[in-house]
């Protein structure tokens, strides 16, 4: 510290890094405060209207305020810095947040500490990853109502564990249950691998898949939520994929044929598995999403990189969200719990000859891979919209009376998915409505 940096320091005044105290009155506060929040400084000998009182510094006074830190929960690292008779303190962002003072929890709002109510703890607490989702047990979850024994002994198939102890045992060793008393009390891991069916008790856990039209999200023409638990999701969001991915054939001189997709499954399966690994099961009002649009296909998760991983690490490092998530799928070999899935994808794409992947993190994590060929993307709409076209017009022939919600129970599509595939037809001529919306009926023209 320099005369030129303290007058800047003054000029500015007090902010979201910069404290002025006269005394050591309530200094614990400012020092949680800025170590649950970016670090700053504290000057002590300068008044809140910027005038320098100055302070006798000793090491008796250096040494209570150390006590002061070291009493801290946890403890607090601090720096002493002398500038004529000011005495400046330098807290450094914590690593072990939250941080706590005698008073409460406290974090840096601008030139102001704020003490956290209890739910802003909680959600303070979540978001530096001290609370895991997976790890949360739920009184909810009844074994003998929502266990479901086929996923369990499956699960035990792929992972090549023999059946030989009891299932409570095994499912105790395995980290997703405890049974402290006579119940079995299951965690969120256990829940999500080994419920009957997600919705029961959760239903914030699914994967969303959808095809448009086009490049926006306008037209729907095909989409799916599924819930069952993580290994189904995952196979049965695969299957709407490889439903919709246009495939061609080479001819190896043997009597099969090579199947190659526009882009290589094992890389959606990849991003698929990294966004149910990673993605913040706090929040229950977004879905993974698995999105398909004529130019590029996108697999998001909200949450973000996890609390720690830095961008420039990312494909280098991995920091686990769900750890206990990511251990069952390791068991069963669908992760390597090594970070590598990244470079899969990338290595995946860049052997198929395609363009690079490209990731977002904001508060959201997406993989979008772009499809270079337009037309193919355009022929597999247009083959879908084929196939619904000609479901609708053989339902209709068969039952002329047929209503909008059964074509949408027996088509699986969207109510907006069947009034435009609906639309399409009468502006083509195909069908005719005769009749009012009640009590009317449909009539097949030829085409």
């Amino acid at each position: 510290m320099n005369k030129k940096e303290l007058r800047l320091v003054l000029s500015e005044g007090e902010g979201y890094r910069i404290e002025f105290k006269e005394s050591l009155s309530n200094i614990d506060k400012e020092f949680v405060a800025f170590a649950n929040s970016s670090g700053g400084k504290i000057f002590i000998g300068i008044s809140d209207e910027k005038e320098i009182k100055g302070v006798h510094i000793t090491n008796k006074l250096k040494s209570q305020i150390q006590d002061i830190a070291n009493n801290c929960q946890p403890a607090i690292k601090i720096l002493f810095e002398e500038f004529g008779n000011i005495l400046i303190i330098e807290v450094r962002e914590g690593e072990d947040k939250p941080y706590k003072s005698s008073s409460g929890f406290y974090i840096r709002v601008g030139p102001n500490s704020q003490k956290l109510s209890r739910n802003e703890i909680i959600d303070f607490i979540k978001s530096e990853g001290k609370i895991k989702f997976d790890e949360l047990t739920n009184q909810e979850f009844d074994y003998n109502l929502h266990f479901d024994h086929k996923k369990y002994e499956n699960f035990l198939r792929l992972a090549g564990i023999p059946n030989i102890l009891n299932t409570s045992a095994t499912l105790i060793n395995l980290g997703v249950a405890e049974k402290p008393g006579s119940k079995l009390i299951f965690n969120n891991t256990g829940i999500l691998f080994f419920a009957k069916n997600l919705n029961d008790i959760y239903r914030h856990t699914m994967i969303t898949c959808a095809l448009y039209k086009g490049n926006e999200k306008v037209n729907i023409l095909d989409r799916k939520d599924f819930n069952e638990d993580i290994v189904s999701n995952i196979n049965d969001s695969m299957n709407f994929l490889k439903k919709h991915i246009p495939v061609r054939y080479e001819m190896t001189g043997s009597p099969k044929r090579k199947e190659i997709p526009e882009i290589p499954y094992d890389a959606f399966r990849e991003a698929i598995i990294n966004s149910i690994a990673h993605r913040d099961y706090f929040e229950q009002g977004s879905n993974v999403m698995v999105e398909m649009f004529d130019n590029r296909i996108e697999i998001s998760n909200f949450g973000g990189l996890p609390k720690g991983l830095k961008p420039e690490d990312f494909g280098k490092k991995s920091i686990l969200r769900n750890p206990n998530i990511a251990d069952l799928l390791h068991r069963i070999k669908y992760v390597e719990k090594m970070g590598t899935g990244i470079n899969k994808i990338k290595r995946l794409l860049k052997n198929a000859g395609l363009p690079k992947p490209k990731f977002e993190f904001t508060s959201f994590f997406t993989v979008i891979f772009r499809r270079t060929k337009k037309d193919i993307a355009v022929k597999t709409v247009e083959k879908t919209v084929e196939k619904t076209v000609e479901k609708i017009l053989s339902l209709i022939m068969n039952n002329p009376k047929i209503t909008q919600k059964e074509l949408m129970d027996k088509i699986n599509l969207t109510r907006r998915g069947i009034e435009w595939n609906l639309k399409k037809l009468k502006d083509e001529g195909r069908i005719l409505r005769i009749g009012p919306a009640k009590g009317g009926y449909w009539k097949v023209l030829k085409k």
